[in-house]
């Protein structure tokens, strides 16, 4: 069974964190699912970077909030399109291996950008290794590479993150439709202005792929009916 899907029109980061907290504070008993976009600028940090919250916290009037999935940090914004996906323990697309769990849902974004005129791919973890950036800018998460996340013109386009507990899987990703404020990102969490040019060479977004507003404005929607047919096909190969 697949449940509370939709698209949430322009909020806020912290109403799509606490959504994905709530996803696995119980058993998940069907695939349910989220589409963003944001409001304001956000930035999320990874697990692992609870030390960066008293100093990116000194900036008034930028939010910034800790993640339960690891991974660097993400500047949300106008220019992200971002989503999320609980799947129960046992779904047709869930997996037992971290980096496989990726998989289905990389060439479902590279396929939904593919659609839309953006010539994307999800990369294979061999591809994604060869590819990944080694010039100190693993702290964002645009400013890596893993299995499965999604590039157009050799540079990142969507990242990808998960959770998993004894309740199930929550995956989460987010899209870049234009170019994020990087100076802003690089600003708050006290990161050289040199990284503010470097983010950018590595990382493309819609507007510089495809340039299409008003399909850019749609895609939010066919992320949603992609998600729901991957969803209920991964329901019917699951039994």
């Amino acid at each position: 069974m697949i449940a509370g899907a939709g698209v949430r029109a322009k909020t806020g980061a912290a109403v799509e964190q606490d959504w994905n907290e709530r996803q696995l504070a119980q058993q998940v008993r069907a695939a349910v699912w989220q589409v963003w976009t944001y409001l304001e600028p956000s930035i999320v940090l990874g697990c692992s970077q609870r030390t960066m919250l008293p100093a990116a916290g000194a900036h008034r009037g930028r939010e910034v909030l800790l993640r339960r999935s690891g991974g660097g940090a993400v500047l949300a914004g106008p220019w992200m399109l971002g989503l999320s996906v609980a799947l129960p323990v046992g779904h047709g697309l869930w997996s037992p291996d971290v980096i496989a769990s990726y998989r289905w849902l990389g060439e479902l974004l590279a396929a939904v950008l593919r659609e839309g005129g953006v010539l994307a791919s999800a990369l294979p973890p061999p591809q994604a290794r060869a590819m990944a950036p080694t010039d100190g800018l693993q702290w964002a998460c645009f400013g890596g590479l893993s299995p499965w996340e999604v590039v157009a013109g050799g540079r990142k386009i969507a990242g990808l993150a998960q959770v998993r507990s004894r309740n199930g899987v929550l995956l989460s990703a987010g899209v870049l439709l234009s170019a994020p404020d990087w100076a802003l990102l690089c600003t708050v969490l006290g990161r050289p202005p040199a990284q503010i040019a470097s983010l950018a060479s590595v990382t493309t977004s819609w507007a510089e792929q495809n340039g299409d507003t008003a399909m850019a404005a749609a895609l939010p929607q066919h992320l949603d009916a992609g998600l729901r047919a991957a969803l209920r096909a991964g329901e019917i190969s699951g039994g």
